[in-house]
């Protein structure tokens, strides 16, 4: 049972990232179209870039005062915790598996 709990964290991590790859990308859009200044900041690429994800995970989206920026990039941060609660939990149900077996 433990592992099949596991295995339903693993989905909801999986369900994270599908999430994640839809509402990121539009995020950088709207900011490469709408605030060039912070788009130079990040450069291009800047989907997997550490100064782009930091910038999302510190929630510096809400500081534009652009609705339509927090619109896009709330869910991009809400599916990025999704992900890391979804493997975490994941892993720790492993461990205790592994410890009681």
């Amino acid at each position: 049972m433990i592992l099949f709990f596991a295995l339903l964290f693993v989905a909801s991590a999986i369900a994270g990232f599908c999430a994640f790859v839809i509402f990121w990308p539009l995020t950088l859009i709207h900011v490469r179209d709408r605030h060039p200044d912070l788009g130079e900041r990040f450069g291009p690429g800047a989907f997997m870039q550490p100064a782009a994800l930091a910038w999302l995970m510190r929630g510096d989206y809400r500081s534009t005062g652009d609705r339509s920026l927090s619109g896009l990039a709330t869910p991009a941060r809400i599916s990025v915790l999704v992900i890391l609660a979804g493997l975490g939990m994941a892993g720790l149900l492993w461990l205790v598996f592994e410890i009681l077996k």
